[in-house]
């Protein structure tokens, strides 16, 4: 027991490294992306490095919800093919230690990633996501042009959607406006304009987008009439989205709390596409944290795999079987908000199906035997390798 005890701490330290490396690389990768957004709103809009620097804060526990399970599953995958490289595997194979012990601290390394991620999924993910918002209002009404984008339909406003063809930076100008105005029920209507340009009040949060010599073409949806008008100067009212009654800033499923989620569901009310997105986005908070212990379950036959076949292909299938969990967990989603699908069972149903292909790959390689690529998945695995 002693032996084993010592065997499960130097296999759970091995574990630690490449995951803190998998996760602050995947997280720098994810940071990346949001580069060319930062330097434009700094460079263009003069926004605040404060305020740019906050926004990427409460953007980092949505990053880590996803990157946990990664960096999870490439840490044991990495581990136990360089165990298997060094034929440590073969030597603790020989001192009678077994595939099922050595899935001690891989399921207790797991464990804990899976709680890390309950915290961050119930309490920083909603708690990010909202002060994300609140911070890109405080933007946004400092600034409404950030929210502007040119070659774009901007629908960040309530029932009006603008395009832009260009902004001047230098002016503050817009140019080649399109708008269609729909907050009047059983009518459209439709502005063009060749420039325009935005005015403020901060005080009162109001906003009026003043277009010049274009034109308005206003249809009757009820009988089917067309109005045409030019004119020389027309001002639109906007409303953000996201501002509420008194100005409150209103928030959305996956920013509310665990709590406020639940008081939600609880209540009797007959939308049911409502209550669906509710029912999704409180079994995400848990179906997400629970797939690092089917990743972990999966990794390790993964990372054996070297050794009972002859190369080193663990690394390629987990890749083809981190894929495959998120593909499974964008359908459930996507048939769950549509009511095809129970909530349950469309956030859960990747976890049971990834946790059951490794519980029988594991059973496999404890028994040495192969576990046979699909000829297809051989053919990705070739050209990912190239």
């Amino acid at each position: 027991m002693k032996i084993n005890t010592i065997i499960n701490r130097y296999i759970f330290k091995e574990l630690v490294s490449p995951f803190c490396v998998s996760l602050v690389f995947l997280n720098f990768i994810f940071l990346m992306t949001r580069i060319p957004d930062i330097i434009n709103m700094i460079v263009n809009y003069n926004t605040e490095v404060l305020s740019v620097l906050l926004l990427i804060v409460y953007s980092l526990p949505r990053f880590l919800e996803f990157t946990i399970p990664m960096s999870l599953m490439i840490s044991i995958i990495l581990t136990f093919m360089r165990l298997s490289r060094d034929n440590e595997i073969i030597a603790l194979k020989g001192a009678g230690i077994t595939i099922y012990k050595l899935f001690i601290p891989v399921l207790i390394f797991s464990f804990l990633s899976t709680c890390l991620t309950i915290g961050i999924t119930v309490w920083a993910v909603p708690f990010g996501k909202f002060s994300f918002k609140k911070k890109s209002i405080e933007i946004v009404q400092s600034n409404l042009n950030i929210v502007l984008e040119p070659q774009r339909f901007n629908n960040r406003f309530n029932d009006v959607m603008i395009y832009l063809n260009s902004i001047d930076i230098n002016t503050k100008q817009f140019k080649d406006i399109f708008i269609q105005d729909n907050r009047i029920k059983e009518r459209v209507t439709i502005s063009l304009a060749p420039r325009g340009i935005i005015i403020s009040d901060l005080k009162r949060n109001f906003y009026t987008l003043r277009l010049y010599k274009g034109i308005i073409n206003q249809v009757n949806l009820k009988d089917r009439s067309v109005n045409t008008i030019n004119f020389d100067m027309y001002d639109i009212n906007l409303d953000l989205k996201n501002i509420g009654k008194h100005g409150k800033v209103s928030k959305d499923f996956d920013e509310m709390s665990l709590k406020e989620l639940l008081k939600f569901i609880k209540k009797d009310f007959k939308n049911k596409a409502d209550l669906n997105s509710a029912l999704i986005e409180f079994h995400e908070k848990f179906s997400i944290p629970f797939a690092c212990l089917a990743l972990g379950i999966l990794s390790l036959p993964l990372g054996l795999f070297s050794l009972s076949s002859k190369h080193s292909s663990g690394f390629g299938l987990g890749l083809f079987f981190f894929i495959l969990y998120y593909l499974l967990l964008s359908a459930g989603w996507s048939l769950g908000e549509a009511g095809f699908y129970p909530p349950f069972f469309a956030m859960w149903t990747p976890n049971f199906i990834i946790a059951g292909i490794g519980i029988w790959f594991i059973i496999r390689v404890a028994n040495e035997d192969y576990i046979k690529i699909p000829h297809v998945i051989k053919i990705l695995l070739i050209k990912y390798k190239k």
